[in-house]
């Protein structure tokens, strides 16, 4: 995605007034642009930092996701119960969680020098959760899936067909193992599986009819990926669609990486516990991540996961509103 130019330099962080009105001047944020989930130091998926958010409030920090226009902007303040609290907005809402910009703000406040090792936590609008820095990734909890399959989603006026209808595929395209699901670890998505890459890749989504699904389900988007040995030598590459927060399609979601696990752990019945998610090679133009998911087992079930990657600073920007 393309970043507008910088803007001019006012003061930083502050509201000036002049001498004579109330009338409030510019207010200039610096944000750190910062991939998060790359792949060997490359692509990865571009989230706006704001280090030092504490004087903003929520209608500033919207401006600001808004003027930087990437899919999600964490504003980084002081928490009085975690190690810090974050607030996650993309160009046109408030998201609870992002996992991208979640990993690229962590990965930045660990470079700085300012997280505790290897335990700290966020809170959020949706609560508390863990993070772990491990050897200069960082970690986010998310919570156990929830699922729920198509015949529940009739109940609220979608069916199996209405999605496949909205991605340009049909039902023998599906991955016959894993049928489409609903699953929330922290936010919902819509996990559909293809049985090979050429589906993938022709996937033709309707956006007008993504966000009508979207809002009838409270879905973030479609997390649509194949298993095919093929296309990927990862556990799965895969594909995410969000319009309904102007996001059309983004090269990594970490909230979404971690239901695609369950569906894999659960779905599939495999014994294995850390996965690796792809994201992003079929993009125009790519942008490779890769997103690692860590599942937590309690007899035989999922009661958490963490996810987890490597971010890294590209650039910085002067908003000025």
């Amino acid at each position: 995605m393309e970043l507008a130019a910088p803007r001019s330099k006012v003061r930083p962080h502050a509201w000036s007034k002049s001498m004579n009105t109330q009338t409030n001047t510019a207010v200039e944020v610096t944000v750190e642009i910062v991939h998060g989930f790359v792949d060997g130091g490359a692509g990865g998926n571009p989230a706006g930092v704001v280090p030092d958010a504490d004087e903003l409030s929520e209608q500033d920090m919207q401006a600001v996701a808004a003027r930087v226009g990437l899919s999600e902007t964490a504003f980084v303040s002081r928490s009085e119960t975690e190690g810090f609290k974050l607030d996650f907005f993309t160009p046109n809402r408030r998201i609870a969680h992002c996992g991208h910009a979640t990993i690229a703000a962590f990965s930045r406040l660990d470079a700085l020098g300012r997280t505790p090792n290897p335990n700290t936590s966020k809170e959020t609008v949706d609560g508390p959760r863990r993070i772990l820095m491990k050897e200069g990734a960082a970690y986010m909890e998310q919570l156990a899936p929830k699922y729920a399959i198509p015949e529940e989603w009739a109940e609220k006026g979608v069916s199996i067909d209405d999605v496949l209808n909205s991605l340009g595929i049909s039902r023998n395209q599906l991955d016959q193992e894993i049928p489409p699901v609903l699953v929330n670890t922290g936010n919902s998505f819509i996990v559909i599986g293809l049985a090979d890459a050429e589906g993938l890749a022709k996937v033709k989504p309707d956006f007008a009819k993504i966000t009508q699904i979207s809002e009838q389900l409270d879905l973030i988007g479609y997390y649509v990926f194949t298993t095919d040995p093929s296309a990927t030598n990862r556990d799965a590459t895969t594909r995410m669609f969000a319009p309904r927060y102007a996001i059309e399609e983004e090269a990594a979601t970490g909230m979404a990486a971690g239901p695609l696990a369950s569906v894999l752990h659960d779905f599939v019945g495999s014994s294995q516990r850390s996965f690796q998610i792809e994201q992003g090679v079929f993009m125009n133009p790519a942008s490779p991540s890769l997103i690692k998911i860590d599942l937590e087992i309690d007899n035989g079930t999922i009661s958490g996961l963490m996810a987890g990657g490597f971010g890294r600073v590209m650039c910085s920007r002067r908003i000025v509103f």
